[in-house]
Formats: C-alpha cells, structure tokens, sequence
C-alpha cells in the first residue's frame, strides 16, 4: 500500500454536498458509521441549489413510490429532529390528462397508490376547474389529484439532512476538492477479459490530505464521470441544460397545486404569488465540456429552445399569455440512458459505489436513495429491490463505456420524460449495440425487437398473411439509426416508413396490444406443434477448480450435489435470505459447471457471484463466455421430433436416454452441441447452446426440417410462462422477495448440514410463518367493452391485466400485482396476476388464508373484478407435457 505523510481515516467518504450526498451521510450517520462528505464547494453549490423541489408521490414503479414516501417522511420529520426547516410544502399535485390513454395511466397511479396509503383521486373536467379556477379544461379528459405532494426548498432540506448528520457525528468538509482516489490490486481476482478488481483504499484531496478508507460513494451529480475517471470506471450519464423561469405575480394562484401537464411536458409549480413554468423540450443543449467548477452558476436561457413550454403552459392556464418573466434559471442536470439513476457498487472497484444520475429528480428521491446506499455500503445489499437503479443493469463494455448509447439513450429518456409509461414500450435511441448470431435471420422472419441489457432479444415476429394460399409473409420492422426526433440537423424518419415505430406504437396502449393475435398464434404454434425461441442473449458463465463443487454448494439455494451432466434451477440469496439471482447450473465435470442466467440481469449476477466467491475465497475462476456461444430453445410437442430428424444420433433425443434436468453433447448439422432438456413454456423442449461458429448452420438445419418449427419471441414466453407460474427475477421474484414468500422452498435445502448463503434466515423464516405470500390469480371471464378483448378472437370480454393492480380483500388492500399477462392457451384464455399477498392487519399468510377468502383486482376505472386464488399452476398442473406425454 502507498505509504501517506498526512492522513485520517473514515469507514466512507462521500464525494458531492448536494441533495443526495447529505441524505446518504445522514443516513449512514444515523446507522454510526464514521462517515466524511467532502463538497468542492459548498453544499448545494453543484445543481441542488436551482432545483424546483417538486415532490411528486405517484410514480408507476412501486419502488419509486417507496423511495418518495421515505423522503416525504423524512422532510416531515427533521425539523423536529434538527431544528432546521426543510421548506416542505403540501400544495398537492394536479396531473392533467389530454388523451383517454393518459386517464388511464392516472387510473393506474391511483390504484396502485391505494396500497401504500396515498390519498388521490381522478376529477372530471368540471371538477378540475373547480379546484383550480385558472385553468383551461376545455380540451381535459380528466386530472389527477394528489393531495399530499407538494415542494420542498433544497437549501432548508440538505441544511436539514447535513444538520442531523452531525448531530450523529458526521463530518462535512466543504471546499474540498477530490484530486485522487487510490486503490490497490485485490489478489487472485482475474476476469475474463485480462482486467483484475482494486480495491479503494483512500481519498486525497488537492490539498495533499488524505483520508484513508475502504468505501467511496460518488454522488458528485453531473461531474460525477470526472470522479469515476479517478479510479478509471465509466460513469454514463449525460449533463445537459435544463430551465425553467418565474412569472410575475399572478392574482388567485396562491395556494393552487402544482400542475404536471404531461401532455403538453410541462410543470406549473406555484410559487408564492408566481409560477415556475418548466418542462422537457425535444432539443435539449448537451453541456458536453463540463466545467471543473461551476458552483452557484447558470447559463443563459436559451429562448428559441424553451419556447416550447411557454405554449404549454399558455394552453393550460391562459392567463400566461398577460403575464410577464420575473426570471430564469437554467443550470446543468445529469440524465441517464433509462432515465433512472446510477447507484451501487461499480464493477470491478471494490469499494467505489454510484450515486449520481438523477434526472432532475434528486430531491424527491434523496432521502430514500440515501437510506438505500448507506444499507449497499454496509450491508452489502438494500432492502429494496434496486435492479432499476443498479449500475448492473448497464452492460459495462457495451453500454455504460458507450458514448453512442449513453447520449442517445440520455437524450431519449429527457424527451421522453413526461411521456406515458406504456407496459410494452421500447426505445428508440442507442440499440443495435449488442447482436447475437441470429439477428439476420431473425429481421429477415419479421422480428420486432426488445431492448434488453444492450441486446436486440426477439419480442415477437410481425408478419402479414397473404392473400394467396403460402407462408407468412415477414414485413420490414428493423430498428433504425437514432434520428434525434428530427433535432440538432437530424432527419426524422418518415412514419410510414419506419416499420419498427409503428410496431411499438400499436402496442403502446393499456387496453390490448396490436400484437396481441400474432403473440397469441406463437404460443398456440408452440403449444400444438414446435418453436423455436431465440436465447441467446443469455448470459453464459463457466466455473471451474478445486472449489467449485463448494462454491455452487455455497452459493445456490437448491442441492448441488448432482451427477455430471445434471442441469439445476436455483436462485441464490443474499444473508437476509432475499432472492439476489435465479438461473440454471449444469454440472460438465466434477470440478466444472455451466451458469446461465437471463440476459437482462447478467452483469448483475456476475457481479454477485464473483462478490461472493471472493468473500469465501473460493479457489475457482468464474470466466464469462456469453458471446461466444448462441441459444436456440426448441419447444412444443413436436420438439423431439424434429432434433431427432436434423440429429446426427437421433437416439440422443430419446426420452428414456435424455431425462428433464439433464444435458449432454450432441451433433446438429456436423457442429457439437450442449444441449439441455430444459423449459420455461411448460412444454418438452430442449435449450440448444451453439458454438457461435456453428450457429448458422444449425438454425438452417432447424428450419430445414420437415417439422417446420416457427419463430417465436418473449412476448410468447411471457404468455406461456405465467400460464405455468414460472417466476421472472425482478418482477414476481425480487431482491426484496425470499424463495419461502415466492413458493419456491421446494428448491431450497433447508434439510440436512449442508450450508447456504441466506439459510439462516430462511430457517428462522420458515420457523415464525410467512408475512406474506405470492398468489396466483384468475380473473373471471367479463370486463367492460372499452377494456375487451376482440370477441373474434376468444368468444368473450376479458379485462386486461399489466402489473400494478390493487388486490383487495373486502375494503382492505392486501397485495398489488407484481407481474399479469394473459393466458393464450386455449384451456385458459384468461388474465393471469402474480402479487403478495398480506393479512389486512399483519400476521402469517397461511394457504388456508388464501384457499377460503375472495380476493378481487381494482382494474381500470378503479373496477373490482373477482379474482379467483389458484394454488397450482393454471396450464397443466401436474407437468405431463413437460415430460413428454401428450394425449
């Protein structure tokens, strides 16, 4: 280690005093951690102090919902802890809705509010005008009115957070400039790609000080990239302008909510006697040379860019049109590819973790982010399940290295930030960066892609039947290049020609999708005959060494202690016994095992299972060989047949000689092939991994055959999946979800002295009861006409589901709808729902509890719909055709 003249020490140093550094100091303060925040300047100096503070509650996101309530709490109660006056505001908050689509995203924001206790509720057109007099409801479908959000004053609030810290001893030094952060080589830790973890080992300031410590957070905001170059890690995000100005005095505005036209994509925060007209223009000034300083300093206005806002904002309250600009702020914000934040531990530094990227929300979510990332730091996880903000879910050579993706995915998300938030939405900007074996044959069979971890992953195949007798016939849906919605000199690519857009925007809908019969013939193709459903974007690990064996023994919840050439589903879990990944391992040797793991969470579980083999000390190398391989899931009843016929040794699909759970090496058009009988659509099929070399020629020889396979995407998956109760890791399945809550204790070995991360705490789990429990659900067979399914396609009207939905009990809100789908499948034909399921008043959620209540669902238009407990999975519940047998 370097040896240092001048030094303190600190269990964490914090970098950056605004909004986000002090909640994160105050909450590790709170916990007595011996924590420093070093601000360059003053606190708030950075982007905190231009903040308009708008507390908004309502989120689509039950986690963002979370993290605001915990800030709104927190702002409450500091003044009585500090003294210190944070400036909360309760104005309330006024959404207005210009479409039917957007009532309805509001009808949704209401029902899933309910279950964390916020009080709204949807007001007419009339109604809207009534409580606020001032505004044009003329072209108004309808508002919602959340009555509890308001604004708070960002120097009150980080004065208020940096207060309590150090009334718990937290030290804040304010001009103090970071000029290095050391670390060293961690031992032993070498990744596939030569690179090798360093582990922090201290902070030293410009002025030769140093602070030695083993944790950095980085919450310097939109200079936050600079502080990440200090230990060589990529931090992507985007600083770009961002204004909004005050209006003179207005007469009746006093004590009005704060207005969110998302429609028109601007705000209207009351402000005294004034108001702040803000919003998100589509050709927003990238600040692409970010100065070293530029602490309580702003731009100039650019008015022929804000003018947008101002037409908005006349259109929703007309009084606009008289009234003058006091002032205008426009200052610099940081913006993020997904619109979400970076926090967490960054990849390959031990010890260095992100807070930063905030999208001009920070203040909203300081206080519950800080609480989150203290619990990261010395916990070593959050309680929240903090996927969607996690730097894992960035791909780190693809993505977050990627100033293509992070500039045109930054630029997206800010245009889009008062966009609606559809279920199937996808993005336009930074795709095309990661593209597996497959994807020319994939965009010549028509498939419309999805974005996921950097990867074009097949969603569904759009193809329009011809009027002549013959095939399907695929049609041009290929992603195109970024246009920049037609900004800073780009062309906009004409609607009618951009096939890829029109797919998307058929689907962006909360009634039923444009793809829902295409999606629905995939699965009844699968379910009847043999698909083939491209994989590839899976995340593939090798272990192997003299500790391998104990290491998956160790790390995976499920008995490992297999034959060589037995395939496990497990999930592996954190010490509080919360579900951190599930995927599947196949035993190749003894002292060799294949993982693999969904795409979309890849980095993310390579991370934890590297975090935890290095904690063990584990001699094993885990080595990542994701692009190396392709996979091809071939699924349905004709699925053994055609590998047979395209089979060098067509025994080797005998289902006597090739048992569920199990892998072995086969030859497919003259190339060896893993495969494994696996399934995730609750059929027999068989996971194909491909030799990339050989990809080619076995995907023509599958196509080949007499069987004629058809393509089929996640949508399909999606569909058959919750049809057989097979979890989604971040959706039903979570970090914030133990195996026990989500029925999956029959992959737990809770039996016997082999030892697990996170039995413990099961034990101890299963011993006091379940507090909650994951059910299944299935709504009856109507719905009201705006909300029905095609009669064409079913005979009858059902209601869909998305996610998000309220589950009542009586009055009582019990549990929301984590993941809903409809059941394609013609013994179903129904909406599926998958939420937690609590007593009313606490206690253990026995099976009996749920066998012998009625539950029903709040849908659209806050509508109950009677929902019917299913204890099994709906499709096939004794698993017949999974082994093969079919009647």
């Amino acid at each position: 280690m370097k040896s240092f003249s001048s030094s303190s020490e600190a269990d964490v140093v914090i970098i950056g005093g605004g909004s986000v550094g002090a909640a994160t100091l105050y909450s590790l303060s709170k916990k007595g951690v011996k924590a420093v925040l070093l601000e360059q300047n003053q606190l708030t100096s950075g982007t905190t102090w231009h903040s308009a503070g708008l507390v908004w509650r309502l989120r689509p996101s039950d986690i963002d919902i979370q993290l605001i309530a915990h800030t709104r709490q927190l702002a409450l109660s500091l003044e009585e802890e500090t003294g210190q006056s944070t400036g909360f505001v309760e104005a309330g908050g006024l959404f207005i809705a210009a479409t039917q689509e957007r009532l309805f995203e509001y009808q949704r924001l209401t029902t899933l509010g309910k279950f964390f206790g916020i009080e709204s509720a949807i007001l007419t057109p009339a109604e809207t005008k009534e409580l606020y007099p001032l505004i044009n409801a003329d072209d108004v479908y309808g508002s919602l009115h959340s009555h509890g959000d308001g604004t708070l004053d960002p120097t009150g609030w980080v004065n208020a957070l940096a207060r309590g810290a150090k009334q718990n001893h937290g030290d804040i030094r304010e001009n103090s400039t970071v000029s290095a952060i050391h670390s060293e080589v961690v031992p032993h830790t070498v990744h596939t790609r030569g690179q090798v973890d360093r582990q922090v080992t201290a902070v030293e300031l410009s002025t030769g000080e140093v602070i030695r410590t083993s944790a950095v957070t980085n919450c310097a905001g939109v200079w936050a990239p600079s502080v990440g170059a200090l230990v060589g890690a990529d931090v992507p995000l985007c600083a770009m302008r961002h204004a909004y100005v005050t209006t003179e005095p207005i007469p009746g505005i006093e004590n009005m909510p704060n207005i969110r036209d998302h429609d028109a994509s601007v705000y209207l925060k009351v402000q005294g006697n004034s108001i702040h007209i803000g919003g998100y223009e589509k050709n927003p000034i990238f600040w692409k040379d970010v100065l070293p300083d530029f602490s309580f300093s702003l731009f100039d206005l650019d008015w022929d860019v804000f003018a947008a806002h101002i037409v908005g904002a006349v259109q929703r309250l007309p009084v606009l049109e008289t009234t003058g600009i006091q002032s205008t702020v426009c200052g610099p914000e940081s913006f993020t590819a997904d619109h979400k934040p970076l926090m967490g531990p960054v990849p390959g530094i031990r010890g260095f973790y992100l807070g930063c990227g905030f999208n001009s929300s920070g203040i909203m979510l300081a206080g519950g982010c800080g609480e989150q990332l203290a619990q990261w730091v010395v916990h070593g996880a959050p309680s929240l399940d903090m996927f969607s903000y996690d730097i894992h879910r960035f791909h780190p050579a693809s993505m977050s290295a990627s100033r293509r993706f992070v500039e045109e995915g930054s630029h997206e998300a800010y245009v889009k930030n008062y966009a609606t938030v559809f279920p199937h939405d996808e993005p336009l900007g930074g795709r095309n960066i990661r593209r597996d074996p497959f994807h020319t044959q994939m965009m010549q069979a028509g498939c419309v892609f999805q974005f996921r971890h950097g990867w074009e992953r097949p969603g569904w195949f759009h193809v329009t039947h011809t009027a002549a007798p013959g095939p399907f016939t695929p049609k041009d849906v290929s992603v195109k290049e970024y246009d920049f919605y037609g900004q800073y000199d780009n062309e906009l690519h004409a609607k009618d020609s951009h096939g890829y857009l029109q797919a998307i925007a058929n689907d962006n809908t909360f009634g039923w999708p444009g793809s829902h019969a295409t999606v629905k013939r995939e699965v009844e193709a699968c379910r009847s005959g043999v698909a083939v459903f491209n994989q590839s974007y899976f995340g593939k690990y090798f272990l192997a060494g003299r500790d391998a064996q104990a290491a998956m023994d160790w790390i995976c919840t499920n008995d490992m202690q297999k034959h060589v050439g037995s395939t496990v589903y497990t999930n592996m879990c954190n010490a509080d016994g919360k579900v951190m990944c599930d995927l599947t391992v196949t035993k190749l040797a003894p002292d060799k095992f294949y993982i693999a793991t969904g795409g979309g969470s890849a980095t993310h579980d390579w991370e934890w299972l590297s975090h935890v083999i290095r904690e063990k000390q584990f001699q094993c190398l885990l080595t990542d060989r994701t692009e190396e391989f392709g996979l091809l899931s071939v699924q349905g009843p004709l699925s053994q047949k055609l590998l047979q016929e395209i089979s060098r040794t067509p025994s080797d699909f005998a289902l006597d000689q090739f048992p569920f759970s199990t892998s072995k090496y086969v030859v497919i058009a003259g190339h060896e092939v893993l495969a494994i009988r696996l399934t995730f659509v609750g059929e027999m099929g068989f996971e194909l991994h491909i030799p990339v070399s050989a990809c080619q020629d076995v995907y023509a020889a599958l196509f080949s055959a007499s069987y004629l396979p058809v393509n089929a995407g996640y949508r399909a998956i999606d569909s058959m999946s919750i049809e057989k109760g097979f979890k989604h890791w971040h959706e039903d399945l979570r970090m914030d979800d133990s195996p026990l809550e989500a029925g999956l204790g029959f992959i737990c070995k809770l039996k016997g002295d082999v030892d697990f991360v996170g039995k413990a705490a099961l034990l101890r789990q299963r011993k006091d009861g379940l507090r909650r429990r994951l059910a299944c659900f299935l709504i009856e067979k109507s719905g009201d006409a705006s909300d029905a399914v095609d009669e064409e396609l079913y005979g009858f009207r059902q209601a869909p589901l998305h996610g998000g939905e309220v589950i009542y009990l009586g009055d009582d809100c019990v549990g929301y709808l984590r993941r809903a789908g409809f059941g394609h499948s013609r013994s179903i034909k129904r909406s599926i729902g998958y939420g937690y399921v609590e007593k009313p008043c606490g206690g253990v959620v026995d099976p009996s509890f749920l066998k012998n209540n009625t539950f029903h669902i709040e849908g659209l238009g806050e509508t109950r719909m009677e929902a019917f407990y299913q204890p099994k999975c709906v499709f096939d519940p004794t698993h017949q055709r999974v082994k093969g047998i079919y009647e």
